[in-house]
């Protein structure tokens, strides 16, 4: 019956004791490492102190595989209140039998400010190689699983953060992850914060080191898998046609009275050395906004405003309207309603690398700032984790790949967009990237704004799991369109 071993991490707060001693009272656990970094003094049975780096480091995860002795490991991976609930652990177990799967986890309940409710998390698939896969607090793996996944893809990278990464990375690939769609344990969130508020956590500068780590742990799960791509790229064909303008910055909209104007006019003030347009798509808008894109176009030729017949379009779909219009010009910039860009020379610096590097697409970098256009952490947005050399490979790893986003038109109407209102730019950029470099421009040319008008401002779990269930298909579609090209 000892089948299991458990993985706590130390906490000094009062809940660490209610969570410890259910481990402790259950027949199924053999052993209970307790990870800490010198405080832990415990002298209960079944326990060991293991004084760690850091939790998930490569050195602490070796260290526990090397003498794990259960069938099973229960992870848990944040310093948390958490109460397992009826026969938790039992079930963990017998679906971990049935299902032979290489590590489980399941759905939960949270509570936060004292409310409690259902916390659901996705079920995993071949795209879900990004490192913020939300697996909640509790992981299950087979020792076998383990075992033989460390010894065909070697032991876990001497790494400081990013051990159990790499840990579920390799057990994927001959194993499966297996969600558990029940609610089997409740965690109480001390994390707080909105989505929008959470939203950049990962592209602080002040995780830099880990983001390193991050990127070389998934680079080598691509080697194994088939599907890492070398630094090796297509040209950009050549397009022979006319094009009214040289670039054309595309906003869609709808329903943004307070902010669409202020964008356009950020437009206007640009002052490149070539022609230019903005196109904005109004999706059918039923607040002021298009009376004010109405004025704002009778008044300057170069806003081109665009009402589309159809009814059911997301925000891709309307990037294809305008893409598709004959006002398109060579190359399509993006700028949402709601921001602005930073300065009057940012589509010059913008077309400037299309001309010089000769690449399929442009990304920039933006600075975070409030609905009055003060900046607020993290400040500038500059996303390095995606390099020339490594970034097609790295931009699997990450849901998001900055801003602005420009695009070689006559590429980009081949491929068109997915007609969707969230990941619609992912989906693209990955699909160019896999044949065409991506050319980056690392200083701010966007002001960003997170106010609560923002639809990502704060979101139900349900629309957060929607949202990065999507970007994981596309992900899977695009890691099999790669193992696919580097057979042939």
């Amino acid at each position: 019956m000892n089948l299991l071993t458990v993985v706590l991490p130390f906490s000094s707060e009062s809940y660490f004791e209610s969570t410890l001693q259910q481990f402790i009272r259950s027949q199924f656990v053999k052993k209970i490492i307790i990870a800490h970094n010198g405080e832990y003094h415990g002298e209960y049975d079944k326990c060991k102190g293991l004084k760690v780096d850091a939790l998930t480091s490569g050195k602490t995860l070796n260290t526990i595989l090397d003498v794990l002795s259960t069938e099973y490991i229960f992870f848990i991976n944040q310093a948390q209140s958490i109460t397992l609930n009826q026969a938790a652990i039992e079930r963990f177990i017998r679906i971990a039998d049935d299902t032979k799967a290489g590590m489980l986890y399941s759905d939960f309940y949270e509570i936060k400010e004292g409310k409690r409710s259902e916390h659901p998390t996705n079920d995993y698939q071949l795209g879900s190689i990004r490192d913020n896969f939300d697996f909640g607090a509790v992981m299950m793996f087979s020792a076998g699983a383990i075992k033989r996944s460390l010894k065909r893809y070697g032991k876990i990278e001497k790494v400081e953060r990013a051990g159990l990464y790499d840990l579920r990375l390799k057990i994927s690939i001959d194993f499966e992850i297996f969600h558990i769609q029940e609610y089997l344990y409740t965690k109480t969130e001390s994390d707080v914060r909105k989505s929008g508020e959470k939203l950049f956590d990962y592209v602080d500068p002040r995780n830099r080191h880990v983001q390193i780590e991050l990127e070389q742990v998934a680079t080598k799960h691509l080697k194994n898998i088939g599907a890492y791509l070398k630094p090796k790229f297509a040209k950009v064909p050549k397009f022979e046609g006319k094009f009214p303008v040289e670039a054309s910055v595309i906003i869609p909209v709808r329903n943004r009275e307070k902010t669409v104007g202020e964008a356009v006019n950020s437009v206007l003030s640009q002052k490149p050395d070539f022609a230019f347009n903005v196109i904005v798509v109004d999706n059918h808008s039923t607040d002021g906004t298009t009376h004010i894109l109405q004025k704002l176009s009778a008044q300057d030729q170069r806003v081109k405003h665009i009402v589309p017949e159809r009814q059911d379009l997301g925000i891709g779909g309307c990037w294809n309207e305008a893409v598709l219009s004959e006002h398109c010009g060579k190359y399509a910039v993006q700028l949402d309603s709601d921001d602005l860009y930073s300065g009057p020379d940012t589509l010059q610096k913008i077309v400037d690398v299309f001309r010089e590097e000769g690449v399929a697409m442009v990304i920039g970098s933006y600075t975070l700032v409030n609905a009055n256009l003060e900046p607020i952490p993290p400040g500038l947005i500059d996303h390095k984790e995606w390099t020339p050399e490594n970034g097609r490979n790295n931009a699997l790893r990450i849901n998001g790949l900055g801003a602005p986003r420009a695009f070689h038109m006559p590429l980009l109407r081949e491929i068109l967009l997915p007609n969707t209102s969230y990941g619609e730019d992912y989906a693209v950029a990955l699909r160019l990237s896999r044949h065409y470099q991506i050319g980056r421009v690392y200083e701010s040319l966007y002001n960003c704004r997170r106010w609560e008008g923002n639809t990502d401002a704060a979101l139900p779990i349900e629309k957060i799991n929607r949202n990065d269930y999507y970007k994981d298909k596309i992900r899977t579609i695009e890691i099999r369109a790669r193992i696919q090209l580097n057979k042939k």
